[in-house]
């Protein structure tokens, strides 16, 4: 399988990952899982909204929980350079006829609201208050110790759809999975990656759009197995779902946790740099190893469930498995 060539001079900048707003039925017990837990660290709140940063960040916030009556995701967050870019992207997205609006958000600049192709809410913003970095505040150190956002991955009902959304905006693909179907070659995930290492942004098919996942990257492996004994010691080690374990695309060593409200977050150390123009690797979609290159398979929930966005039902995938059960299909069974 062949995917575009890289725009290397996209109409605005997105430079990584920044931010994802999460919605939590009960803000206290999402405050101590997060903070107890995870090991972030609570940067602002009130008696509805709690902002969480990692440990190495600068920025305002990367998690923001916000109390409500039903669990979703309001929006995914990206950064962008400057305040320009958030003018360069609203003139984009008015010429290509996709709704923009620059909105007033609590404790972020300039920022834009936009809908990608697949129905995705998604917010760009320039810049947030700077917070000390407490990387070295290890005294303050609490479970995983989480350090940094790092990426989403999205179940999407269109991969093909999602990827020719964020292509034109620079994002490169590192890795991709695919599926070769009477003889047609299709596009089952790619990993798009804007601040030079696998991914910030993943899309994987599933019913979409859906959050099935973000992560936080750890300092080792180490943090990633203090992360299960604190879970353990807190009554928490059923909300362990999957791992410890090593992926194939990324190499990254893993766990993955639901929060109280069924939100999914990786927590993971060891992946790549990818700076360089080179082609994305490409993986079988029935090679095993791009998903476990050791360690238990995952569950059947960890492929279908997610959480939905905010006011965008998901729809079903446009590629469904040829084989009688997903496990099969991805060489889990």
């Amino acid at each position: 399988m062949k995917l575009p060539a890289p725009v290397l001079n996209p109409p605005f900048n997105i430079t990584r990952a920044s931010h994802v707003v999460l919605t939590v039925q009960d803000i206290d017990a999402s405050k101590a899982f997060y903070t107890d837990l995870v090991g972030l660290i609570t940067t602002a709140e009130d008696s509805q909204t709690v902002w969480m940063r990692g440990r190495e960040e600068a920025c305002h916030h990367s998690l923001v929980l916000r109390k409500g009556t039903t669990p979703d995701c309001q929006r995914i967050g990206l950064r962008v350079q400057t305040d320009d870019d958030i003018l360069k992207a609203k003139d984009y997205f008015d010429s290509i006829g996709t709704a923009a609006e620059i909105v007033e958000v609590e404790h972020q600049g300039k920022t834009l609201h936009v809908t990608d192709a697949i129905g995705m809410p998604v917010e760009l913003t320039a810049s947030m208050p700077v917070q000390p970095r407490l990387f070295m505040s290890y005294d303050r150190y609490h479970g995983a110790s989480a350090q940094r956002l790092d990426h989403w991955q999205i179940q999407a009902q269109d991969v093909r759809r999602a990827h020719d959304f964020w292509h034109p905006l620079g994002f490169r693909a590192s890795e991709y999975t695919y599926s070769i179907d009477d003889g047609v070659e299709n596009l089952w995930g790619v990993w798009l990656q804007r601040k030079g290492n696998p991914h910030d942004l993943v899309f994987t098919n599933g019913p979409g759009p859906r959050l099935h996942h973000f992560a936080y990257l750890l300092r080792d492996a180490h943090d990633l197995v203090h992360a299960c004994d604190v879970a353990g010691a807190m009554g928490l080690g059923q909300r362990l779902e999957r791992g410890p374990g090593r992926h194939g695309i990324s190499g990254a060593m893993f766990i993955y946790f639901r929060d109280p409200d069924g939100h999914r977050i990786e927590m993971f150390n060891t992946h790549y740099q990818c700076i360089d123009l080179e082609d994305p690797i490409g993986w079988d979609l029935k090679d095993p190893r791009r998903a476990d290159q050791w360690g238990l398979p995952a569950q059947a929930k960890w492929f279908n469930e997610a959480t939905t966005f905010a006011g965008t039902p998901p729809s079903p995938p446009s590629l469904s498995s040829p084989l009688p059960t997903l496990e099969r299909f991805l060489g889990l069974a």
